[in-house]
């Protein structure tokens, strides 16, 4: 089921981990809601900006697939409202930068995991958008200190 002219449903809830363990990853009606205002609200203006293709990683998580993988029951993904992508061939680190210029509302983008050591590949990007509003455009890095996550709020626009 087409969302957009370039994206569909079935990127958007795929889940190697559900798939593995047999687990519903379908969304309800509110998380479809959600995720078709995600879509044009964030990903579309973004693929249209850099007119290259987008790899969703992990878009929609049911609450059991979340479960699955470690995150939260509470996650902005089991609502239809995060997706977590890249764009194969363009620095993470660049595409992060340019999307507080392209999209005027989102809730939370955080560069995860990037390590300019490692190449412009590295890690992914989040981003998250709440269809009744209240989009708190927080801006975030997520890396790994002593082991745990760690999130720190991060300015895009300074260089």
């Amino acid at each position: 089921m087409k969302i957009s002219k370039n994206f569909s449903l079935g990127e958007l809830i795929k889940s190697e981990t559900a798939t593995r363990l047999g687990i519903n990853n379908n969304p309800g009606q509110e998380e479809m809601i959600s995720l078709v205002s995600l879509v044009h609200c964030v990903l579309q203006p973004i693929r249209d900006y850099f007119g290259r293709a987008i790899t969703v990683t992990s878009g929609f998580r049911s609450v059991e697939t979340c479960k699955a993988v470690g995150s939260s029951a509470k996650s902005q993904h089991a609502k239809g409202e995060a997706v977590d992508w890249e764009i194969l061939g363009v620095d993470n680190l660049q595409v992060a930068q340019e999307i507080p210029k392209i999209i005027d509302s989102w809730d939370q983008l955080i560069l995860e995991f990037y390590d300019s050591k490692q190449g412009p590949d590295s890690g992914w990007i989040h981003l998250s958008h709440n269809r009744l509003g209240n989009n708190r455009k927080r801006i975030m890095r997520a890396y790994r200190s002593n082991g745990k996550t760690v999130y720190k709020d991060w300015d895009a626009l300074s260089k």
